[in-house]
């Protein structure tokens, strides 16, 4: 099998944690990967300034889904602060395998939606324009 997709990465793709709806998410963010087309929804119940809960909903490769599923756990009991500070290296460290150039969107999915989600925003600063550029 080829080392990419190593029992870790397996385990988290086809045993998710945290996937699923949240019941009283007070953020939430989707974004998807128009390359692969992979989609990934993070949804966090903030209480203070604290992620008290987090879920995710997506479909995609074992890469986009373990990521989204070892970024959840971790992030649980985190401050914003804390979830806001974590970067793309921090990322492909955690998933622990070599990633390709073409598999680092894939990769960075989650924290893409998790960021959205920490920061409460309706869409990625930037895109709307972009997409409404293209599409006209």
């Amino acid at each position: 099998m080829d080392d990419m997709y190593r029992d870790y990465i397996l385990d988290h793709y086809k045993n998710p944690r945290n996937q699923g709806e949240l019941e009283g998410a007070t953020n939430s963010y989707s974004d998807s990967n128009p390359l692969c087309g992979d989609e990934i929804s993070m949804a966090l119940r903030i209480d203070g300034d604290r992620v008290a809960d987090v879920r995710f909903n997506g479909k995609g490769c074992a890469i986009s889904q373990a990521s989204a599923s070892i970024l959840t756990e971790e992030i649980k009991g985190k401050t914003l602060d804390e979830v806001k500070a974590i970067d793309r290296d921090h990322i492909l460290e955690n998933l622990g395998i070599p990633i390709s150039p073409a598999r680092i969107k894939c990769a960075l999915l989650s924290l893409k939606t998790l960021k959205g989600a920490a920061w409460g925003l309706p869409a990625w600063p930037g895109e709307d324009e972009a997409k409404a550029r293209s599409a006209g």
